[in-house]
């Protein structure tokens, strides 16, 4: 019988093992563009289901079998090798797929599908090979779902893109119901291009195929799409999206353009610049077709060329992407300069999520409240902190204090404090106050001031 100690080392190997496993088929896949993979059904092994779990986030709302994450690490080692006897002896099978609806924030709902705990170690170990292979394909300018690469980062680059170049000309777009109109049989043959191994991919269309339950418990068996929420999902649209938009873009949109292009995307939503007003007009016509071809579609009402150029600032508006609103601005140096501010509509949706998180806090004590209020804060200013928004904070964070203020003086029947007392209390606990936390590149500083 072995030791503990024994056990523990080889477990700890046998994750090593994944992760070199891992490293290899990267560089393979980086050195031989064109190379198809074989057994990769082979990979998903102890170590690749363990080093999954652990990936996890283990707060996640369980799946149809109201499994938690702490049922299931009660007896982990038992229940990861019972996962991996149902993959070996091909008896594995995609459970229902729970489906809740989010509030978008505009009278609509997202739906979010959500997939038992089992489900998501395969699918976060399928999701891992897959990185490893068409993570060396993507284009740099590709940014949602990726390792190293943030919303923040594409809003940025996109930024010195359009200061360092000669663009007049944005197409903004927006594809309707993306994730719900992935077509499976083009899905198939794009994974097909890096992938020679049929179990794999069953694998895969298994979870696509998966029924979906409904908040009204009728099952809805889906013929296209993969579900938001799923682990697998968000590799899956980036492949999706590889194929039918970025190098396509890059390989016959720039390259027939008379000036310069440039694209980015952060999963479906994505903006393309141009020099001359032709090009763009001819992308535009061009990327309805080029849609439809892989059953997808424009949203027509939220889709459009517009100007947006340095040297007609008057006349040239104003666009969104990923939470911000750019425009052409003068710096108090004479430059030129894009300005960003948090757009408005991303504004009012956090002061209504503020709203709803401190009617579930308000009667928390006055240490955890303020502990996770600050949490909040700052991840709020390291996204939209960025140069030039200070006053978007600002009025984010006053706003917000109104409505915690409001809310805390219904802790009970009588009102319980004044403001003076408020801000006392906010000082106690040293609450964080609108930052700019965008660094400044020590090049460019005065092109700021």
């Amino acid at each position: 019988m072995q030791s503990s100690k024994e056990t523990l080392t080889e477990r700890a190997r046998s994750e090593y093992l994944v992760q070199t496993s891992l490293e290899g088929i990267s560089q393979k896949a980086k050195r031989e563009k064109e190379y198809r993979f074989r057994d990769l059904y082979r990979q998903i092994n102890y170590g690749a289901l363990k080093l999954a779990w652990k990936k996890l986030n283990k707060k996640a709302a369980p799946g149809v079998d109201d499994v938690t994450a702490e049922e299931f690490e009660s007896n982990l080692e038992e229940n990861l090798n019972n996962i991996l006897e149902s993959l070996k002896r091909k008896r594995y099978h995609a459970k229902l797929i729970r489906r809740k609806y989010i509030d978008k924030g505009n009278g609509k709902k997202r739906p979010l599908g959500i997939p038992s705990l089992s489900d998501k170690i395969v699918q976060r170990a399928v999701a891992d090979i897959l990185e490893a292979i068409f993570e060396q394909d993507f284009i740099e300018e590709s940014y949602g779902y990726r390792p190293n690469k943030s919303a923040k980062t594409a809003v940025t680059e996109l930024s010195d893109e359009l200061v360092s170049g000669k663009y007049n000309h944005i197409v903004e777009a927006d594809i309707k119901g993306f994730f719900d109109n992935i077509d499976h049989k083009w899905l198939t043959k794009m994974l097909e291009e890096r992938i020679n191994d049929k179990q794999f991919i069953n694998l895969i269309q298994k979870w696509l195929k998966a029924g979906i339950l409904e908040e009204d418990g009728k099952i809805k068996h889906p013929v296209n799409g993969t579900p938001q929420g799923g682990i697998i999902s968000p590799i899956l649209a980036n492949i999706y999206l590889h194929f039918v938009l970025d190098i396509w873009f890059k390989q016959v949109i720039m390259k027939q353009s008379e000036g310069e292009a440039f694209i980015s995307r952060y999963a479906d939503d994505f903006v393309c610049i141009f020099r001359y007003k032709k090009d763009a007009e001819k992308f535009y016509h061009k990327m309805q077709e080029r849609l439809k071809k892989f059953n997808l579609e424009l949203s027509m009402d939220k889709t459009n060329i517009m100007l947006f150029s340095r040297y007609k600032k008057q006349q040239s508006g104003s666009f969104e992407f990923l939470g911000f609103e750019f425009r052409w601005e003068k710096s108090r140096k004479g430059k030129d300069i894009i300005k960003k501010r948090t757009s408005r509509k991303k504004l009012r949706k956090s002061i209504k999520n503020f709203t709803l998180w401190c009617k579930k806090m308000r009667n928390k004590r006055f240490k955890t409240l303020f502990k996770k209020l600050n949490s909040k804060l700052r991840g709020y200013y390291n996204y939209y902190g960025v140069i030039n928004n200070y006053k978007s904070l600002e009025e984010f964070f006053n706003k917000s204090l109104d409505i915690l203020y409001k809310w805390l003086n219904r802790r009970s029947q009588r009102r319980s404090m004044n403001r003076d007392k408020f801000n006392e209390i906010l000082g106690w606990y040293d609450i964080c106050r609108p930052r700019i936390t965008e660094k400044i590149d020590k090049r460019l500083q005065f092109d700021f001031v």
